[in-house]
């Protein structure tokens, strides 16, 4: 049985190489066979945290404190990927340069200096524990990091920049940092991928504004679309990524402003909103 499996996959393997130099890398039976490749998990013990930018970042030190102090104990027992977001100062930036009327790869490179700032003060904060900076290059040292320290921080927009996907209204990019850091937690294999907000999970309106709003513990993307919902706790993108992710097939979004949830919602405790690609 095993020969014949083996067999099989040599003959998988032959056909794809053949069909890659052969044909369009847009040939639909080329892309189903590749489809089929096996998937690697790269860090699949590891979890993917985003610290939001406006809702966590932008409170300063009461809200960040706290958080810090949490991930420096968590990371001893789970390694952690901590990925930043841009927050108010990106969305001051992004209202300049849309009156200035320039493009949407512009806004990027924009929110993404800012993501790197929240990145790099983050950094600042952990470093009496050891916790590094990753971006660029130096992702290729993600698995040394985290073997030497148990985590490291990375900024969370991902780098479009010029080549930014073309929004289907105005000009505000549409993959931002929650994207981003689903996508860094999706190619790597992550364990999971926890979004750390400023409210308990995902409503039914925005809880700030509405006080009729209703939490929703659990949900699937599809049916989160159908709901087409006016506001929402994470990227719109993130939720067309989801039902293509191979890894990362559910999310939780928690609020990091409770002493505890981030380390419960790491150790696989249900204490925000799931969102499911099933």
């Amino acid at each position: 049985m095993k020969e014949e499996l083996a067999m099989h996959e040599d003959e998988s393997n032959g056909g794809l190489e053949s069909m890659l130099m052969d044909r369009t890398l847009s040939d639909p039976e080329l892309l189903e066979l590749s489809g089929r490749a096996p998937d690697y998990p790269i860090l699949p013990d590891v979890s993917v945290l985003k610290i939001g930018g406006q809702s966590v970042i932008d409170r300063g030190r009461a809200a960040v404190y706290p958080i810090v102090e949490e991930l420096a104990v968590l990371k001893r027992s789970h390694p952690i990927l901590i990925g930043t977001g841009a927050g108010t100062r990106a969305r001051h930036a992004y209202a300049l340069a849309t009156d200035l009327g320039l493009p949407t790869g512009v806004l990027t490179d924009i929110g993404a200096a800012v993501a790197g700032q929240n990145a790099t003060m983050l950094g600042h904060l952990m470093a009496r524990y050891g916790v590094p900076v990753a971006g660029g290059s130096a992702f290729a040292a993600l698995a040394l990091y985290i073997a030497e320290c148990g985590a490291a921080i990375f900024a969370g927009m991902p780098p479009y920049d010029m080549w930014q996907h073309v929004p289907e209204e105005g000009v505000i990019p549409p993959y931002r940092t929650d994207a981003g850091c689903f996508l860094v937690a999706e190619v790597y294999g992550a364990r999971q991928m926890i979004y750390v907000k400023d409210e308990d999970g995902l409503y039914t309106a925005n809880p700030k504004t509405d006080k009729n709003a209703t939490l929703i513990p659990e949900i699937t993307v599809d049916e989160l679309i159908e709901l087409d919902l006016p506001d929402l706790v994470i990227e719109r993108p993130v939720l067309g990524l989801m039902r293509n992710a191979r890894h990362i097939r559910s999310v939780q979004v928690i609020n990091g402003l409770r002493p505890g949830l981030i380390s419960r919602a790491v150790r696989g405790e249900h204490v925000g909103t799931i969102i499911t690609a099933a």
